[in-house]
């Protein structure tokens, strides 16, 4: 029987506040780790496991992100109130923005486990979780009608870090605007570069 040596790592990150937890098996050279949720909270706590934890999690029908990833999405866009309809569209747009990990904030490089490896700009921080919802959604002090502040009273970027939390909030943004807050078409000259409609 193959014995499970886990070593927690404790670090804390002063730029985000965020706690990783990590566990890595005494036989396994490379990490097989991968994000099971980011628990909302004053710091927000990022849970990764090994592999048999891993499939405990898959066992409990908990949701395991990985890069690329999207087969939880019935279930979670089901739960934030998304339409059925809007599920192919939205799919699309998580997997642009975000790859499928919640725990993305603009920037942020991760590998296949949804782990972040580095950050590569600094210039989108704001963008948060699946949707990459930005700061002029949340915070008041960049727009004094950031809807999901007023309308959720969620007005930081840790909660959004949150997927469940990040869904409700995007169909929020999706019930004023449609898909606007995802097609750079809609935000002016600035971005007129990213705008790629089809004629």
């Amino acid at each position: 029987m193959t014995k499970l040596l886990a070593i927690f790592l404790l670090s804390v990150s002063s730029l985000s506040g965020a706690i990783n937890l990590k566990a890595e098996s005494e036989d396994t050279k490379k990490s097989d780790a991968v994000v099971v949720a980011t628990l909302p909270g004053p710091a927000a706590v990022q849970v990764t496991v090994d592999h048999r934890e891993r499939q405990l999690a898959k066992a409990k029908n908990q949701i395991v992100f990985q890069h690329g990833d999207i087969s939880w999405l019935p279930q979670l866009a089901a739960q934030a109130g998304w339409p059925e309809e809007t599920w192919e569209k939205l799919g699309q747009i998580i997997l642009r923005e975000s790859g499928g990990c919640p725990n993305r904030r603009g920037g942020d490089v991760v590998n296949e486990n949804c782990e972040i490896l580095r950050v590569s700009e600094w210039n989108h921080r704001s963008d948060t979780g699946l949707l990459q919802i930005n700061g002029v959604n949340y915070d008041m002090t960049r727009n004094k009608w950031a809807a999901v502040c007023r309308d959720m009273k969620i007005c930081t970027q840790e909660p959004l870090l949150d997927p469940l939390t990040n869904l409700k909030a995007g169909y929020l943004l999706y019930q004023y605007s449609g898909w606007g807050p995802w097609d750079p078409c809609t935000w002016g000259p600035k971005y007129a570069h990213r705008c790629k409609k089809k004629d």
